[in-house]
């Protein structure tokens, strides 16, 4: 009786406890096959989770300006002083031709900045390890609406051109580009002024050439050039300026192409991870951003003259004289220039910018990439 009562005890534990494991094993497959069907989607009822695509490329494109601005400031310091330096030497008219009259502009060329390191050297020795960031403020103000501004026309752009459907997307980019920088070089040119002349003036006790300015800070700049130069004053060198917008036109039509290239060859498209996506898109940046320098440099030193020169009388002129400034417009500048300095001056400082502007563009444009995908989720459903 005991055995068969054990027995039979035995026999329903078996069972109940095959039992158990066959619905914990049904619960199981029922947990998994709730959480595949619902993944982590967020939800499409609540609007507070939407944004709209113009929000998502507006901060996607200040994040990715605020990072490449703060990583390459030092350079940018550096290219504005080889660029500006020229125009800041004591105007010379060359008696025996352009060439007799260029070689006496520099008397004293020990103490002008020279490349790279030359230059590097002379910031470091007067200023400090803070004179590499001269002009950090404007660029923090200027590269978050200067990219923003940018990336949400450009974007928009391009769909109201529908630059998919067109027959000639390059022709459809290349007008986005340069409408996107329009705009934002208007919005930000006085930014770019107050930056550029902060980065170019020099410690007050320095042997190089001195900007005849000494401001204390961005406000400090901005107070005073308004007080001194006037508004227009901040919108110096925004005819060169929209000049440059052949960069842009340059620029990102060749990057939209080296994308669409890289999207379609086999390493794209492998199943081996995201790695070969991060590839493609630092590629394009960079083989654009070379081409579109190389192409365009010198409008960027115009500008950057035209910046730097103040639109008041200096070196101990009577204010009763009549003010002529020294570059009067984007053609006078080329002539004066190459007249005092060479064709070389047209490309001074080309190779810190490249040092600066290539990976500044690659670290924009990936964090701009990175930023709309991961952002994408957010974006209503339908929303244009």
């Amino acid at each position: 009786m005991t055995e068969r009562s054990t027995s039979n005890h035995f026999i329903f534990s078996k069972a109940s406890d095959t039992s158990q494991a066959r619905e914990h094993t049904n619960n199981e497959s029922e947990t998994d096959k709730y959480w595949s069907q619902s993944a982590p989607v967020l939800p499409k009822d609540p609007p507070r989770y939407h944004l709209t695509p113009g929000f998502v490329h507006a901060f996607s494109g200040a994040t990715a300006g605020f990072a490449s601005g703060i990583v390459t400031c030092p350079l940018d310091v550096i290219k504005t002083k080889l660029q500006a330096q020229g125009g800041f030497v004591p105007s010379i008219r060359p008696v025996g031709g352009r060439a007799a009259g260029a070689s006496n502009l520099h008397p004293t060329p020990g103490a002008n900045y020279k490349g790279l390191v030359g230059t590097a050297r002379i910031i470091w020795r007067e200023d400090g390890f803070i004179g590499f960031y001269r002009g950090l403020g404007p660029i923090i103000l200027g590269y978050l609406p200067t990219w923003a501004v940018y990336f949400t026309v450009y974007e928009r752009a391009k769909k109201v051109l529908k630059a998919e459907e067109s027959k000639n997307p390059w022709f459809t980019h290349i007008i986005s580009a340069m409408i996107a920088g329009g705009c934002s070089t208007v919005c930000t040119n006085p930014i770019w002024v107050i930056k550029t002349r902060l980065m170019s003036q020099a410690h007050q006790n320095t042997s190089t050439h001195q900007a005849p300015w000494q401001y204390k800070s961005t406000l400090d700049a901005a107070k005073t050039m308004y007080r001194v130069e006037g508004v227009r004053a901040f919108y110096s060198g925004l005819a060169p300026a929209l000049l440059g917008l052949s960069h842009v036109a340059v620029q990102f039509p060749l990057y939209e192409e080296f994308k669409r290239i890289f999207r379609e060859s086999e390493a794209w498209n492998s199943n081996k991870g995201e790695f070969y996506n991060v590839t493609g898109i630092l590629a394009s940046s960079i083989l654009s951003k070379i081409c579109a320098s190389s192409a365009t440099y010198p409008h960027e030193v115009i500008r950057t003259r035209m910046q730097t020169q103040q639109r008041v009388n200096g070196n101990g002129k009577s204010a009763n004289e009549p003010f002529i400034p020294r570059y009067r417009g984007v053609v006078h500048a080329v002539k004066t220039v190459y007249r005092e300095e060479g064709w070389r001056a047209f490309y001074a400082g080309m190779g810190t910018n490249m040092v600066r502007a290539v990976p500044a563009s690659a670290m924009t444009l990936l964090t701009y990439e990175f930023m709309v995908k991961e952002m994408g989720v957010f974006i209503e459903p339908g929303a244009q």
